[in-house]
């Protein structure tokens, strides 16, 4: 990775504008590896601890979050007229250019990944990456080894969309369940139980790949991904 000018690489943080990053050097707030920094424009190694008020900075070029989206939220970047996902966010971070990892409808909840890494979200969201996605679901009705059966072998929906073989597994009395799909089309889930005469009442999200929703997250929070998160999305849909 190339060197980057120190300026360049605070104010991606979102947390300073050039502007503010040339009056933090200026003062003499800055430091790179330990050592006060000369000018906005001095060019900084990759892997060094560039620190203000003596506290470090992570100036990574990408940003990788774990939400937990409560209903009633758009998953989009922006709207007129409806709060998004983005809006549970700090300005800092909204500042970062993120976006959603894939869509969860309004009324649904559970895992949602943040980024502005777009090569990862392309592979993540391909459909010849396969990447698995679980849901659980309540439903209005039960499911049983029947459906399981037929969404084993892949369904075919309204107006000929064809969805690719899901696993299904009831829970209970079967008015709750759990199912993995390995595409993502318009409202499969509920397409799918729908078609099986047994409606989705709730809906959330538990994974996308080898990443868990965290339930110690409370509705509407979220952390930044821990490195073998990380890790482990680099390799998702590669054995495909």
């Amino acid at each position: 990775m190339a060197q980057q000018r120190l300026d360049k690489l605070l104010a991606s943080t979102g947390l300073w504008s050039r502007a503010e990053v040339r009056e933090l050097v200026r003062r003499g707030r800055v430091t790179v590896d330990g050592v006060k920094a000369g000018k906005p424009e001095d060019k900084c190694a990759p892997g060094a601890k560039i620190a203000v008020d003596g506290g470090e900075v992570d100036c990574t070029p990408h940003v990788y979050l774990m939400l937990h989206k409560p209903a009633g939220l758009l998953t989009a970047t922006e709207d007129k007229n409806q709060p998004t996902v983005l809006d549970l966010l700090p300005a800092h971070l909204r500042r970062r250019g993120l976006f959603p990892v894939g869509r969860l409808d309004k009324d649904t909840e559970g895992l949602l990944l943040l980024t502005d890494d777009g090569p990862l979200a392309h592979r993540l969201l391909s459909p010849k990456k396969h990447v698995d996605k679980v849901y659980y679901a309540r439903l209005e009705g039960r499911v049983g080894e029947e459906d399981a059966a037929a969404l084993a072998a892949g369904m075919t929906l309204g107006e000929g969309l064809e969805c690719l073989p899901a696993l299904l597994e009831p829970l209970g009395d079967g008015s709750e369940c759990r199912i993995t799909l390995r595409e993502g089309k318009y409202h499969q889930v509920k397409r799918m139980l729908a078609a099986r005469g047994a409606p989705v009442v709730y809906l959330k999200r538990l994974s996308m790949g080898p990443v868990w929703l965290d339930e110690g997250l409370k509705k509407g929070e979220w952390r930044p991904l821990t490195a073998q998160e990380r890790s482990a999305l680099e390799l998702a849909g590669d054995e495909d």
